[in-house]
């Protein structure tokens, strides 16, 4: 069969489980990475099988059944409640009084474009601000410091695609996992440039990374847990959930890992201060106007 760049896939090896994009063909392999999942694998071109597009469109159908109701979870357990319950005036005079919201700003730094375009996307429909990089994931830990400098966030993602292979070692060896060392290295680096866990909130990790490493980098919260694969949308849901908690609260782990689309299997943290605040008066700017005085 014809391959070429881009085509979608499944896998004979493993029943047709995941769809796959074709990221690159190298002689009788090719590199995939997940279509819904950040998962990279390589494998044999005989061992593919290009689907129809009606067999995609009705996994894709399920899939956005997954997403829309991690969406609605989050949007009605929390995001519309938070902050219309939060600093409510407590005195009739302070009802005059208007108020105006602080959200975080967001560094999102991804190893797959079209990954990183759909995160977007729903940063923008939850309402938080994001600054989106396209990074390759081995070259994450040498270009973090710049743009952290650049952006000064208040959350980073570290997250793009991962695997863990058993021919390359056990699950605690993390030489087995194709990009972990990268996203620990890249933890590290952004550590070092702001060191407390509260003044910023770090979710890295992708399919099966080594949870573990991730975390003792300094990782508020980090994949997987269980080295199952997490779905490409999880990191935003994470972000939002530490960006709506107002700050004097701490961050509910078992409600963050509830709103994902793979849970608690798939994405694990520590107690994190939210990062959510209040503050009064708003004040709308004057109108600009050209007409001149009566006294002119």
């Amino acid at each position: 069969m014809n391959w070429q760049i881009g085509d979608i896939v499944t896998r004979h090896s493993y029943e047709h489980d995941l769809l796959f994009r074709v990221q690159k063909i190298c002689k009788e392999h090719a590199i995939l990475f997940g279509e819904d999942f950040r998962l990279k694998v390589d494998a044999p071109l005989d061992d593919l099988k290009k689907i129809t597009e009606s067999d995609r469109f009705l996994r894709r159908k399920e899939m956005k059944q997954n997403e829309d109701l991690s969406y609605r979870m989050f949007h009605q357990d929390y995001y519309l409640r938070s902050f219309r319950d939060y600093a409510q005036p407590t005195h009739e005079k302070e009802q005059n009084i208007s108020q105006f919201r602080l959200c975080p700003k967001v560094l999102h730094i991804d190893g797959d474009s079209l990954f990183l375009k759909k995160c977007i996307q729903l940063y923008k429909r939850l309402g938080l601000q994001v600054h989106g990089m396209y990074v390759e994931e081995s070259e994450m830990p040498e270009k973090i410091k710049e743009l952290m400098e650049k952006v000064q966030p208040d959350i980073l993602v570290i997250t793009g695609h991962d695997s863990y292979s058993k021919q390359k070692g056990d699950e605690k060896d993390i030489r087995a996992y194709r990009n972990s060392k990268y996203f620990v290295e890249a933890v590290r680096e952004a550590r070092r440039f702001q060191p407390s866990l509260d003044q910023l909130v770090i979710f890295a990790g992708a399919c099966q990374s080594h949870f573990e490493s991730l975390i003792k980098a300094g990782a508020n919260f980090a994949s997987s847990p269980t080295r199952i694969n997490i779905h490409a949308l999880d990191p935003v849901y994470v972000v939002a959930k530490a960006g709506y908690t107002p700050f004097m609260e701490k961050v509910n782990i078992y409600d963050v890992v509830s709103k994902t689309i793979t849970r608690e299997k798939g994405i694990g943290g520590i107690e994190t201060r939210g990062l959510f605040r209040v503050g009064l008066p708003y004040m709308k700017e004057l109108p600009i106007t050209n007409e001149k005085s009566k006294d002119e």
